[in-house]
């Protein structure tokens, strides 16, 4: 049996003095800062936490509410606009006084807005429309411009119009470049709602029925689990570690699970926000790692926060760039398209740092010595104390905006890290009404009040899956032969988003 480099690092090699060498001393290490030195270093035990708080979950917290359910989907219907107003097109029209001209409905008011520039909305409607003979209207488009008229003939989606007065309609080219919107009606002495002779059957004047329109999501289920065996377990570290539940100490596996468990919260929040809800078919399936369709009832995903108000509420890119709003320009368009829709007063700013500070900017340009330099009691300041540049909301004509930091849209590790890679399409913040709608559930019964934005979580006398933790194994709690311990996390939720015309994203 041959032994190669005998004695090569033992400390039998002799020194001309009593002192540790590289040569007499145990290298326990191959590494140029080990044990291979006389000196004991200082060790610093504690963990140094580098990025303050890790976390981004607590955003919905602050914004809704969260409530039982025990249905694999969530039915919920919300008011529609009371009065009648559709976008439309001239198809023909005739000549002289009284002619009678053509008018396809192609849907309501809220398709294809996009009266204020840079904002969209896309909650759309049905063709159905509630127009009926002998209502006037107002006719309005960038060829004709104000035209009043009274209806003749309603035949499916194609009314047949008379102008008062000497005005004439031209025709439109454009898909929806007109708009109508029915303020009355006039009869003639002694007339019904019976058609007119020689009007088609459809003619007749029936009841108009409340626009019914219903929306449904569905709950996703999220797990995770750590893992660590029982000699884990049982090691110390010299490393002091800490949890972001603020628990403490020398074993590891103490730090992993806690930032396990802090990860799984964060995707819970993130899933809220960022999930897609698609349809299932046999072109688009989607499948787990057991070839299983991730279905409840016939789609899987669930609708998050972005994909509801990119769906059926309102976009703005802004007036002045994709990255901040530097003027009032931008706010006076948003209060346009809000006076359009529900007109609800008080508004939450959740923005990242570019547009926080981009706000900030515009309020102080608002005052006059801003531009020369920093004027005292405006700002509630002096010259004995720091001075505050930031504002944390402001009032625009009739409507209160509270600004606040949306950590996640900052967070390099989260969505401000995908931001800076594609800066064109970048999220700057979302507006969030205040307060709570009232809306139809299909499961209660009744109308009842809640915040616009809920979560809903899975629950019943059985199982209450909101936030499910257990322990297997054999560490700690003993339930299994397997010589290690199990932490497994679940929950089933979905965020419901009610009003989302309401709701604005800030591209």
């Amino acid at each position: 049996m041959a032994i190669s480099n005998p004695g090569g690092n033992l400390n039998s090699v002799p020194a001309p003095m009593q002192q540790a060498t590289t040569s007499n001393y145990l290298d326990f290490t191959s590494g140029a800062n080990d044990w291979a030195q006389q000196y004991l270093p200082d060790l610093m035990e504690k963990e140094a936490e580098v990025f303050g708080p890790r976390t981004i979950s607590g955003f919905l917290s602050q914004v809704g509410a969260e409530e039982a359910m025990t249905s694999d989907q969530v039915v919920w219907s919300e008011q529609g606009r009371l009065h009648l107003s559709y976008k439309c097109k001239v198809s023909t029209t005739g000549s002289g006084l009284n002619s009678s001209s053509q008018i396809l409905i192609q849907g309501d008011i809220d398709l294809a807005d996009s009266d204020n520039s840079g904002i969209s909305n896309s909650h759309t409607g049905e063709v159905r429309h509630g127009v009926r003979t002998n209502d006037t209207i107002i006719i309005s488009d960038a060829t004709n411009g104000i035209v009043k008229a009274v209806v003749t003939k309603v035949d499916g989606d194609t009314i047949d119009v008379s102008p008062y007065g000497s005005d004439t309609l031209t025709g439109t080219t454009a898909n929806q470049a007109t708009t109508i919107l029915v303020y009355g009606s006039e009869y003639s002495k002694g007339s019904t709602y019976v058609a007119a002779a020689g009007a088609a059957a459809s003619d007749s004047r029936p009841a108009n029925e409340p626009r019914f329109k219903s929306f449904t999501n569905k709950p996703i289920i999220m797990k995770d689990y750590y893992e660590v065996s029982g000699s884990d377990a049982s090691r110390i570290g010299w490393v002091e570690v800490s949890s972001e539940g603020g628990a403490s100490g020398y074993l590891w596996y103490v730090k992993a699970e806690s930032d396990t468990r802090a990860r799984f919260n964060d995707y819970v929040e993130m899933a809220m926000l960022e999930s897609e809800l698609s349809a299932s078919d046999g072109a688009n399936t989607l499948l787990d790692a057991n070839s299983t369709i991730l279905s409840h009832s016939g789609s899987y995903g669930t609708e998050g926060l972005f994909a509801a108000i990119e769906s059926r509420g309102n976009i703005t890119s802004g007036i002045t760039g994709v990255n901040a709003a530097t003027d009032l320009a931008e706010f006076d368009a948003i209060l346009a398209e809000f006076d359009k829709q529900g007109a609800i007063e008080e508004n939450m700013l959740f923005v990242n740092r570019a547009s926080s500070l981009a706000i900030d900017d515009m309020l102080a340009s608002m005052n006059s010595y801003g531009a020369g330099g920093t004027s005292y009691g405006v700002f509630d300041n002096d010259e004995d104390m720091a001075l505050n540049l930031g504002f944390s909301g402001f009032r625009r004509g009739s409507y209160d905006f509270y600004k606040s930091d949306f950590r996640y849209l900052n967070d390099k590790a989260t969505r401000g890290g995908i931001n800076d890679a594609n800066a064109a399409n970048a999220i700057r913040g979302v507006i969030i009404p205040a307060g709570s709608s009232s809306v139809y559930d299909q499961t209660v019964g009744a109308s009842i009040k809640r915040p616009f934005l809920h979560v809903r979580y899975r629950a019943s006398q059985t199982d209450d899956r909101r936030m499910k933790t257990w322990v297997t194994g054999s560490v700690g709690a003993a339930t299994s032969a397997l010589d290690a311990m199990q932490l497994h996390m679940l929950t089933e939720r979905c965020l419901i988003t009610q009003g989302a015309n309401n709701f604005m994203l800030m591209k």
